[in-house]
């Protein structure tokens, strides 16, 4: 078994070991999944929980690069834990596990601060490939399929409250944020192009730019929004108003 690594006090660099924290009240689906990951050299488990409020307090003390988050828990459930954590512990990237990926409760989970959501039945090596790669900053779930969420549960009857089977999500507000003043132009555009689901290379086609360029733009997008990656650039557009479901962007 892996001995886990010292958590980090730092920004985590390129080949760094990835820390993770399991937060899942069933103790079979924490055993698979610390199964899997532990056979990874770069990949250490620095704590398991069995309800949100346990998840939230290792979180503090470890300072995990990834968190696996369970939503049914007792105690708290997984997206007020999520809400915690990101703004505890903002190093630490999580991911939502959901039975279906048009789900409220990733919904909300990315509402709260995920930075991704995984089916609960996701391969081994998906799930593997998931944790490096929310780790490094990049999204797992296709920026499309975030905006079809989105599509689907913001500012429609119900979005952002709760259903008979989800837990209430934070408000949508369509307010524009006075950060969207430090945007230039070109970033605002580029900001619209990432909230459609376009890849970088994707972005530089459309804008005439490099990819460079168009990654420079998408890093200083993140930093004036303090958004923690894309899917959250995603999540933003929608809920300042940005982006209005099936009708394009707003400028």
């Amino acid at each position: 078994m892996n001995d886990p690594a010292p958590a980090a006090e730092h920004e985590r660099q390129p080949g760094d070991p990835i820390n993770i924290l399991l937060v899942d009240d069933q103790p079979l689906l924490r055993m698979g999944f610390r199964l899997i990951l532990e056979g990874e050299d770069d990949l250490f488990i620095v704590g398991e929980a069995s309800d949100g409020q346990e998840g939230v307090a290792l979180a503090a003390s470890t300072a995990p690069d990834v968190v696996l988050m369970d939503v049914r828990m007792p105690q708290m459930d997984g997206i007020e834990a999520t809400r915690r954590i990101a703004e505890a512990v903002p190093c630490a990237k999580i991911i939502i596990l959901t039975t279906f990926d048009l789900d409220e409760y990733a919904f909300a989970g990315l509402q709260a601060g995920a930075s991704a959501f995984l089916l609960k039945d996701v391969a081994p090596a998906e799930l593997v490939n998931a944790v490096r790669l929310v780790a490094s900053g990049d999204a797992v779930v296709a920026p499309r399929i975030t905006a079809r969420l989105l599509e689907t549960y913001v500012r429609r009857p119900g979005a952002g409250g709760a259903t008979a089977q989800a837990p209430a999500s934070s408000p949508v507000t369509t307010e524009r944020d006075p950060l969207l003043q430090d945007l230039t132009p070109r970033e605002l555009e580029v900001l619209g192009a990432m909230s459609e689901g376009l890849s970088n290379a994707e972005i530089a086609h459309r804008f005439f730019l490099s990819e460079a360029t168009v990654k420079t733009h998408v890093r200083r997008i993140l930093t004036k929004l303090h958004l923690r990656d894309r899917v959250q650039a995603v999540v933003y557009a929608y809920e300042t108003g940005l982006v209005v479901p099936s009708q394009g962007l707003d400028y």
